[in-house]
């Protein structure tokens, strides 16, 4: 059997950026970008190389009173299409508050279960998987999820570097008296299994007996450099093909991508202040797809792609 690739996609409106950066309020026209115009280009290129992807949404992208009737019916509409055509549906949480992990039980589940009813409504069966904002899984989280019966969740991101990264970028932002919307990720988690296992209810970084199964973020052998998207798109070439090659080791990947990574700085509006803070909007949609059209197409050459509830359903099955 091939080992296996997952492709997922998260659907951050453009306010989450401005939130990490410090940026206060979005131009309004920006609020449905993402869903839009990056979902339909992501959506192109997957079809293109059979990839049957996973959508992570954010709830209140399909509020009418939060982002107008005719932005939350196009984003329905789009949505219904991929759910047509064979791809998933995940819970990201109502409103990507990227504190959720720290929040009580009762804000925990109405964030899951509001989400949770809206993708109910659009695809008649019930959600398989859950990423949490900010990467930052609780174990009231986790038992939330466990309670609705879901069969995976795919938040624990072990990369000691991205972490790094973010706090300087956070304590940089402090200093200058502009703190970041984010929140640090548990450092536990930063030193969970970097491959698929079932955590433990209670420390959901640690293997355990959950009746569901975690689905780590994608990181290299050994230095636990991150194999994102994000991360993939705007590294030298040659530094993305020695992280590609090392991914050959493990048995799964987990590649995650933002639907940001397919935005275009001209093309979709998006201002200066933003782009001096996200270098992938510094990079043409041209080159930032032909850049991920060749990666996806190595990707599928030598695995099986797979949704991510369909590697949970198949783990479950051999466990």
């Amino acid at each position: 059997m091939r080992p296996l690739v997952s492709v997922s996609v998260d659907l951050d409106p453009i306010p989450c950026y401005y939130r990490i950066h410090a940026l206060g309020e979005p131009p309004a026209e920006l609020r449905d970008v993402v869903m839009t115009r990056a979902l339909p280009r992501l959506a192109a290129l997957f079809e293109r190389h059979g990839v049957k992807a996973t959508w992570f949404v954010v709830g209140e992208d399909l509020d009418d009173d939060v982002v107008g009737p005719a932005s939350a019916e196009a984003a329905r509409t789009l949505l219904r299409e991929r759910v047509a055509a064979g791809d998933e549906l995940g819970n990201h949480s109502e409103h990507h508050h990227y504190d959720l992990a720290r929040r009580p039980l009762d804000e925990v589940a109405r964030e899951i279960g509001d989400c949770d009813a809206r993708l109910r409504a659009l695809t008649c069966k019930p959600t398989a998987g859950f990423r949490a904002p900010g990467y930052d899984l609780s174990s009231t989280m986790l038992g939330e999820l466990v309670a609705r019966g879901y069969r995976y969740d795919s938040s624990i991101f072990p990369a000691p570097g991205y972490y790094a990264a973010k706090l300087a970028v956070m304590a940089g932002l402090r200093l200058l008296g502009r703190p970041s919307g984010a929140v640090l990720t548990n450092p536990r988690a930063l030193y969970a299994p970097a491959n698929p296992y079932r955590p433990a209810l209670g420390a959901p970084w640690r293997r355990g007996r959950a009746p569901l199964v975690e689905l780590p973020i994608a990181v290299t052998p050994w230095t636990r450099m991150p194999a994102i998207g994000t991360t993939l798109l705007i590294a030298p070439r040659w530094l993305r093909e020695h992280w590609l090659a090392a991914m050959q080791r493990r048995p799964f990947f987990n590649l995650e991508l933002h639907g940001i990574d397919l935005c275009d700085a001209e093309l979709d509006g998006i201002p200066g202040e933003l782009c001096a803070r996200q270098p992938d909007l510094r990079r043409s949609l041209d080159e930032k797809v032909a850049t991920l059209d060749a990666m996806i197409g190595r990707l599928v050459r030598e695995r099986a792609p797979a949704t991510l509830a369909e590697v949970a359903d198949q783990l479950q099955r051999t466990a």
